[in-house]
């Protein structure tokens, strides 16, 4: 494992956020969406939209948090986590809303060329700290059903698939995602549930 930290995400941590995003769906979705819809998205755009995220949040239990590597030459931004309340990205088709106590990632990538050096489960963990102090019950999370790596790292930490289900329709194409949920107290935990770090 990898000295790291984690810290919530700066105006001026936004173009690393978004290359860091853009490398690492190329290179990890690169056979889960067309060629050309991976070559065709904007860093600009995303750096924009990043920027937003972390100056004008639409709440105070949204957040953007970056996983950094320590180095003796410098430290590295490595990945980074969104989330915040679960609103209507966070629900299956036709699905009544989830409620206030529950918390929602967005995202979570760490470019993997960082990969399982710790970064992710510092994230989760300083994720599921703000949650708790913020009140949340319970979280969800989408992942896309041929992301095998991430539905492993989810269910290792206590997260389990709730049975919600959708697809993503990207230029004509549907990629499948299943929903996996945490409780955050251990007396919400189901029998044979691991609290989350």
């Amino acid at each position: 494992m990898a000295l790291g930290f984690v810290r919530p995400a700066r105006p001026s941590d936004a173009a690393e956020i978004a290359r860091i995003q853009l490398s690492t769906w190329r290179t990890a979705y690169r056979r889960m969406f067309p060629a050309h819809v991976l070559a065709s998205l904007d860093e600009a755009y995303l750096e924009r939209g990043w920027t937003e995220a972390i100056t004008a949040p639409p709440s105070q239990r949204h957040r953007v948090l970056v996983a950094v590597e320590q180095a003796e030459s410098a430290n590295t931004t490595v990945g980074f986590c969104a989330a915040g309340p679960a609103d209507e990205q966070a629900l299956a088709p036709e699905e009544p809303p989830l409620g206030e106590d529950v918390a929602a990632i967005t995202d979570l990538l760490i470019e993997p060329r960082w990969g399982r050096r710790g970064h992710g489960s510092r994230l989760l963990a300083a994720a599921v700290d703000h949650w708790r102090d913020d009140g949340f019950k319970s979280a969800v999370a989408w992942a896309y059903d041929a992301d095998v790596a991430m539905k492993k790292f989810l269910t290792s930490t206590g997260w389990e698939p709730d049975g919600a289900a959708r697809a993503l329709d990207v230029d004509d194409m549907l990629v499948p995602q299943v929903r996996l949920h945490t409780a955050l107290s251990v007396e919400d935990l189901g029998e044979g549930q691991l609290p989350v770090a």
